[in-house]
Parts: structure tokens; C-alpha cells; sequence
């Protein structure tokens, strides 16, 4: 029995000595979805409200990153270029609050491998987000974008007014539980899965949303 510990206290200390590799740390958050909307439909105060409103949340919940986008797209009149949401959110890799990684990088986000579902697209509480089957559904995210990521050309208003309305109008959302009323492509888009039926809070709750939004830390 001596020998046994003898051999046993020998092993950690050549371990010590030999710096046995630390646990690994955590990666710090990098994605989230927002707990709340900013309770004004989807008028978010165009992408700087929007912005502001992610990184709010982030810093409550303990975040010292300053650099957060919202995910989403916008459009100008005429059929002149708009803004990808791609494009505002930086290269990745993007990590939930529990240090799950959700996408490498954006062309990740944007493929089938994407690891986006309801139990990895939480807030930035760590918490799930009620969708399809729960009491209250809340898996309508706004994206205001295409499946690849970019401002769509589809017609129309796709962004409540690139995010300034709160009554008539439309906004492309995406579903975070990749759940919907069919087993379609489009009901198990995370970005781009139909548009809302208005842009006031009760026409976002209506169809299952909350004017919830994809928060991103650019690198």
C-alpha cells in the first residue's frame, strides 16, 4: 500500500513539474440572441439603435467586448445596394454564452454545417429561446435578409423601413429553433425564413416573434 501511494505521489508531482496542461479555458461569448427586443416592433432605431441595443445587453450580462453588430440587412431605394448583414459582423469564429461554437467563419454561418439551433442559439443570459411547440413562440428572429446573408431583391419592404417602423410594412425573419408550420428549406432557415405580417410589436407576436434580433462581436 505504500509502494502504491509512493508511486501515486511520484506520478503528480512528475505531472507538476512537467506542466500537465490546464483545464481549457472557456471561449469568451461572441454570439447571442437578444433576451428582449427594444419593445417598438422593428423599428430599432435603423443599425446604430440596433448596435447599441446588442451591445447594452452584452455588457449587462458581464460582456467587456465594445465591438457588437446586430445581424441584419438593409436597402436603398431604386434598387441601389443595400447592407449585408454578412458584411457588419466580422470573420468569426462565433462562440454562444455557454462556449459552444456556433460558426467558424461567415461562410459557415451560411452553409448546412452551421451548429444553430434552439439549443445553441441562446441569449446572452444563456438561456433558450421559446419557439414552435412552447407556450410562447418567439422563434421569429429579424434579419432582413436573403439565405446567404445579404439585403434582399425579392421587393417590396423586406426591412420595416431598414429598421425605422413600428406599423405597416414587412421584415424578413429567420427562425433560431429551425422549426416551422412545414418540414421546408425555408421553415428551417435561421436567417431568411418568410416575412412578418407587420412591424409593430403585436404583428411580430402574432406570427411568433418578439422583435428579437443575432447579436455578433466582430473580430
Amino acid at each position: 500500500m505504500k509502494n502504491a501511494l509512493g508511486l501515486s505521489f511520484l506520478a503528480a508531482l512528475a505531472a507538476a513539474l512537467c506542466g500537465a496542461p490546464a483545464q481549457a479555458q472557456q471561449a469568451p461569448m461572441t454570439f447571442f440572441v437578444t433576451s428582449v427586443g427594444k419593445g417598438n416592433g422593428a423599428d430599432l432605431g435603423g443599425l446604430e439603435g440596433a448596435d447599441a441595443h446588442c451591445l447594452a445587453l452584452a455588457k449587462a450580462a458581464g460582456s467587456t467586448l465594445t465591438n457588437w453588430r446586430a445581424y441584419l440587412s438593409t436597402t436603398l431605394p431604386g434598387g441601389d445596394a443595400g447592407v449585408n448583414a454578412r458584411d457588419r459582423i466580422g470573420n468569426g469564429p462565433w462562440y454562444n454564452a455557454k462556449g459552444v461554437m456556433v460558426a467558424k467563419n461567415v461562410d459557415d454561418l451560411h452553409s448546412d454545417a452551421v451548429n444553430l439551433t434552439k439549443q445553441t442559439a441562446l441569449t446572452e443570459k444563456g438561456d433558450t429561446v421559446s419557439g414552435r411547440g412552447d407556450a410562447v413562440n418567439m422563434h421569429d428572429i429579424l434579419t432582413g435578409s436573403d439565405p446567404s446573408g445579404r439585403f434582399s431583391t425579392a421587393g417590396g419592404d423586406t426591412t420595416c423601413g431598414n429598421w425605422t417602423k413600428s406599423g405597416d410594412g414587412s421584415a424578413i425573419v429567420g427562425h433560431h429553433d429551425r422549426l416551422g408550420l412545414k418540414d421546408t428549406w425555408h421553415m428551417r432557415s435561421w436567417n431568411s425564413s418568410h416575412g412578418s405580417r407587420g412591424c409593430s410589436q403585436e404583428q411580430l407576436k402574432s406570427s411568433g416573434g418578439a422583435g428579437l434580433l443575432y447579436c455578433f462581436a466582430t473580430n
